[in-house]
């Protein structure tokens, strides 16, 4: 998996085989309160697909949900035709991260990505070799470091967990938030890698994201919520960014 480098967005449309995810009267509420409520939302296999929302718009909710962390009051998700709540078919085809309590904190970054490595069934040389291919994306400050996680800066706590992602060929990545506490130039890099996992490995990535630039660079599509509920789902082209600011901005 080679990083590809920034560009702009491809005029012609991408073709889809079939739905990876389906979101099919999805809601959570807590108590009295509503905080997700999705009727119908589908996401096609190799799609690059952004969520975007204020805070408490239900992002992490969802994506909590998708990995069943969390329980749904209603209505069920399934990707790849195994619902999520009742199965667990879809552990070896979908990996994610969400925040730094994925990491295990008492170990080396090497250690853990064998550690994830082998609940994937890759050996060490399978790892290794994958670590390879993002030298420029740890930038020398990963690998070979001595440190243990808890004490890595949180942006290389990012990388570590992000790349961690990838092992075993997923072909579902969920990714939450995941330009936030990276530098500019790792930033970019990221792009290129989410851009190649979708567009060149067929790889279906969920990304959230505060940053309206980043994801719009990114993502071929965008769904916006709103307190819980899907308010946009734009097909991402050039005036997909005006049009997402003048939505918040207004």
């Amino acid at each position: 998996m080679a990083c590809l480098p920034d560009s702009k967005k491809k005029t012609t449309k991408k073709t889809y085989s079939y739905n990876m995810i389906s979101i099919t009267n999805l809601s959570k509420a807590y108590g009295a309160q509503t905080v997700l409520k999705i009727a119908s939302l589908e996401i096609p296999k190799g799609q690059s697909f952004g969520l975007v929302g204020n805070n408490g718009a239900g992002k992490t909710t969802l994506f909590s949900l998708l990995l069943d962390l969390i329980q749904p009051s209603s209505g069920h998700i399934t990707n790849n035709e195994v619902q999520v709540n009742t199965s667990e078919d879809w552990k070896p085809f979908t990996s994610a991260f969400i925040d730094e309590s994925f990491l295990i904190g008492y170990l080396t970054p090497e250690e853990y990505f064998h550690f994830i490595g082998e609940l994937r069934g890759r050996n060490k040389a399978d790892v290794t070799a994958l670590l390879s291919q993002f030298e420029d994306f740890f930038h020398g400050e990963i690998l070979g470091q001595r440190k243990y996680l808890r004490d890595l800066s949180k942006g290389n706590q990012k990388k570590v967990g992000i790349v961690a992602s990838f092992i075993g060929n997923p072909e579902v990545v969920i990714l939450d938030e995941p330009f936030a506490n990276l530098d500019p130039t790792t930033q970019i890099r990221l792009k290129g890698i989410i851009k190649e996992l979708a567009q060149k490995e067929g790889v279906t990535v969920l990304v959230s994201s505060h940053d309206l630039m980043h994801v719009t660079d990114v993502c071929e599509r965008i769904v916006v919520l709103n307190k819980g509920e899907v308010v946009k789902d734009i097909e991402t082209s050039e005036a997909t960014l005006k049009e997402l600011e003048t939505f918040f901005g207004g």
